[in-house]
């Protein structure tokens, strides 16, 4: 019911002189064919103004927030509704939130989830191990030591015990600076000037500072300018042309170890991805040419994709900003695949700029959490019908927590989900079908549309049911995403192509140091300090395996 009917033209009076006719029961045949009309046009009005409702509660959201949920509707809505209810209650009659610890332990061979702790006793605070990067200063007795005699009894002998532990936690600015003062001699015949020596190794800026610098802007998020002055405020001022360049000394030290990530990612088992939108100065200027003279671009858009990659146990973020999307970058990081190796499951959302020509070489995952959120953005227009369908997959997404509380491994998980998520979804499918079948609801309306996105995508939204350790949503690359939403709504841009080349970079190496719990500015200082050693074996560079081949600086041999 896109199109509007027939346009209605009626005056006033000429309708008021249709009401008398209309209950004086002299109707003309023309007045029926108009009586007609108006019926059309006032469904046609309500259709109008629901869709529009619904698009103004989406930018209401978009605006505000979600707000406060409003609570279930009562599952009165008609005879399909409640029999579909009913089969899902039938499929699924215990929810992990309200099974018996039997029934998980039976079906998948788990011991019952635990019940939640008492909140401990205590304070609250953090103890002193949860600083590890903290520097360490050891406080003697400076006129006791172990064995002497006790000074306060004289009697007993004095005798080690662990030692106490007091965290002080100082500030500064992120980039701190030390003046030294060299002291010079002249001598007072020849005129040779002797100037005190710097210390060891003292340059301008250190590979630290570097690394702050890196940190400060590509995960932070802090724009360069916002940092240069900041540091004029504290006394130590850095141009912001300054710390571009000291940024993109750490790429270079860095890009040969992100090119070994590219390589281990493209082997992964299970790989995640999406867009976002990026702004790069250099390619609007290209868009602005080719609008004036005319030049046709093959691609006018600039994207920065995300890739998330599950390599075993470890997990690698990478990051790329330009004209291709994440079709694109997901192809050519697959081109690096080593052949013979199974095919990997790709999971993303349905845009078309995430699919490839050749999606048959890989096991192609929709989210199933996008699918849902078809549904709550049209919870207050179709409360029964949206409602009914976010509960069953909220029930699945129970299920799919329950297999993370316990711990299962991939065969354990399938066979869980295939025991209490595919009754549910199997119901759900069916109804769905049967409500488009019966006209139950209007193609064309955003319900309709919601309910072709689930039946259209169908087999590519649940193949957890089907293939071990296969995902349910694409949260993990939307939360990768955003590192580079931050840095794009603090800085809004990069400059050119290179420059967001650099960031994609040093942010694909930070985010995989934070998914390896790795201190990503101890990383960043080593790849500096051990250059030469990182460019000629830079699989040993990595973040989980650096600290292994790391060695003293001074014995890091140059390059032959």
């Amino acid at each position: 019911m896109k199109a509007p009917p027939d346009e209605v033209k009626l005056s006033r009076e000429e309708g008021q002189a249709l009401i008398e006719r209309l209950q004086a029961n002299t109707l003309t045949g023309e007045d029926r064919g108009l009586l007609v009309k108006l019926i059309q046009l006032y469904f046609w009005f309500t259709f109008a103004l629901r869709e529009t409702k619904i698009s103004l509660g989406r930018l209401k959201r978009a605006l505000f927030g979600e707000g406060q949920r409003p609570p279930p509707p009562p599952t009165a809505g008609g005879e399909a509704l409640a029999r579909a209810d009913a089969s899902v209650a039938a499929a699924d009659d215990a929810t992990p939130a309200a099974e018996s610890a039997a029934s998980v332990e039976d079906s998948a061979g788990v011991p019952p989830a635990p019940a939640p702790p008492a909140r401990r006793p205590g304070h609250g605070r953090r103890g002193a191990d949860a600083y590890p990067g903290a520097e360490r200063v050891v406080c003697r007795l400076e006129t006791l030591a172990a064995g002497q005699r006790c000074p306060a009894c004289g009697r007993g002998t004095l005798y080690p015990l662990p030692a106490g532990v007091e965290i002080r936690i100082d500030g500064n600015a992120l980039l701190s600076a030390v003046r030294y003062e060299l002291e010079k001699l002249r001598c007072s015949a020849c005129g040779e000037v002797f100037t005190a020596p710097a210390p060891a190794g003292a340059e301008k800026y250190s590979p630290r500072a570097k690394a702050v610098i890196a940190l400060g802007r590509y995960y932070l998020g802090l724009p360069f300018y916002r940092l240069d002055q900041y540091q004029a405020l504290v006394g130590v001022p850095v141009a912001d042309a300054t710390q571009w360049e000291l940024a993109e000394q750490v790429a270079d030290c860095a890009y040969p170890v992100f090119a070994q990530l590219e390589q281990l990612a493209a082997q992964g088992e299970v790989i995640f991805q999406d867009d976002t939108h990026v702004r790069i100065l250099a390619l609007l200027a290209e868009n602005r040419r080719a609008d004036a003279t005319g030049e046709t671009l093959e691609r006018r858009g600039m994207h920065t994709t995300g890739l998330v990659a599950r390599v075993g146990e470890r997990v690698i973020c990478l990051y790329y900003s330009g004209r291709a999307h994440a079709g694109d970058n997901l192809s050519a990081l697959l081109g690096r695949r080593e052949a013979g190796r199974d095919k990997p499951i790709v999971m993303s959302d349905a845009l078309a700029a995430n699919q490839r020509d050749d999606d048959d070489t890989l096991i192609r995952c929709h989210c199933l959490a996008h699918g849902r959120r078809q549904f709550t953005d049209l919870e207050a227009v179709f409360p029964v019908e949206a409602q009914h369908v976010i509960t069953v997959l909220n029930q699945v997404f129970e299920h799919e927590a329950a297999t993370r509380a316990h711990a299962l491994s991939a065969a354990d998980r399938l066979a869980y989900h295939q025991a209490h998520s595919g009754p549910l979804l199997a119901a759900l499918h069916d109804w769905l079908e049967q409500q488009v079948q019966e006209r139950a609801v209007e193609p064309n309306s955003s319900l309709g549309q919601a309910f072709a996105y689930l039946l259209k995508r169908w087999e590519t939204l649940t193949p957890f049911l089907r293939i071990p350790g296969a995902p349910l949503d694409s949260n993990t690359v939307e939360r990768a995403l955003k590192l580079f939403i931050r840095q794009r709504r603090n800085s809004l841009f990069y400059a050119t192509a290179h420059g967001a080349c650099v960031a994609s970079l040093l942010t694909s190496l930070i985010a995989t140091c934070v998914q390896a719990g790795v201190n990503a500015l101890d990383y960043l200082v080593a790849l500096q300090t051990h250059r030469h050693a990182v460019f000629r074996q830079p699989a040993a560079w990595l973040p989980w395996n650096y600290q292994e081949n790391r060695a003293p600086a001074w014995v890091d041999p140059a390059p032959a």
